[in-house]
């Protein structure tokens, strides 16, 4: 099977390429090398190399600066997801996309099921909506991922900001009342590899690590994991801050938990909780 990969040296990008089965020929396209909200050169290269799915992990993800920059959010979130779910509908190539627990508003008590009703807080958040409706209003069973909380041994993550912090910072302060799930980008791609295999009916799926936490959590749990591989070579403290102590440009859902129960039954993928999963990575980190 061939795979057309965007999103070209992104976190999660990268962990899809890296985990790729042998028996399948990936072929990654970086911003760079392919401009997804070019009709043609979209076109162009679904032509040239022929997949059977394309993986869209391209996007604009900087929360913050989207509320001042929405035309460039909606431009690669929205509009040229629209260009690829157009594109992929007349290549004749299945199209799964990579959505955020940024598309809900964070008032359930549950944790949210892929069919629940969508309030994006912010303009991140509505323009990955956008994206989602051009893959789900498409003829050619285009599949939308959610995920959330995505970290990796490389790239920009909160993991890698709070080790640097931790060494720079004689103590810091972390937000404790917003509630959702880090990810490990490697186990995202190992359940992208899961759904092509399974080739599931075009929807809405949830993929995340097991567990819940805040970031106060989140961080403390760095700090714990990397003291005992290592990584850091002493513990500073860290006071948990509610969300009105650290105001940020956009809006965040305060609770944004995904359920991803029936994407665990219908695919061959372990899920592992987040902490288990932290502790991979790390050493992933520590090791040359």
């Amino acid at each position: 099977m061939r795979v057309l990969v965007l999103g070209g040296g992104g976190q999660v990008a990268s962990a899809v390429v890296a985990a790729a089965p042998a028996h399948h020929q990936v072929v990654a396209r970086t911003r760079a090398e392919l401009d997804i909200g070019d009709e043609q050169a979209v076109a162009l290269a679904l032509a040239d190399i022929r997949p059977e799915w394309l993986i869209n992990a391209a996007a604009y993800t900087a929360v913050d600066l989207a509320e001042d920059h929405r035309s460039q959010a909606i431009a690669v979130n929205d509009t040229a997801v629209g260009v690829l779910a157009a594109a992929v509908s007349s290549a004749g190539c299945r199209l799964l996309h990579l959505s955020t627990d940024f598309v809900f508003d964070g008032k359930s008590n549950r944790a949210y099921l892929p069919a629940d009703q969508t309030n994006p807080l912010s303009a991140y958040g509505t323009s990955k909506l956008g994206g989602e409706h051009h893959v789900l209003n498409r003829a050619g069973a285009g599949i939308v991922l959610r995920t959330a909380w995505v970290y990796a041994a490389t790239g920009r993550n909160f993991v890698l900001t709070m080790l640097r912090l931790m060494r720079e910072k004689e103590q810091l302060s972390v937000v404790c009342d917003q509630i959702g799930t880090p990810t490990w980008a490697a186990g995202i791609a190992a359940a992208i590899w899961g759904l092509i295999e399974v080739g599931p009916p075009g929807g809405v799926y949830h993929w995340t690590d097991l567990g819940l936490a805040s970031w106060y959590d989140f961080a403390v749990a760095i700090q714990d994991e990397a003291l005992v591989r290592g990584l850091l070579r002493r513990a500073v403290p860290i006071t948990p801050i509610p969300s009105a102590a650290y105001p940020t440009r956009a809006r965040r859902p305060a609770f944004s938990v995904l359920d991803t129960a029936a994407t665990r039954a219908l695919i061959d993928v372990p899920a592992r909780h987040w902490r288990h999963n932290l502790r991979t990575m790390l050493v992933e980190l520590r090791t040359p």
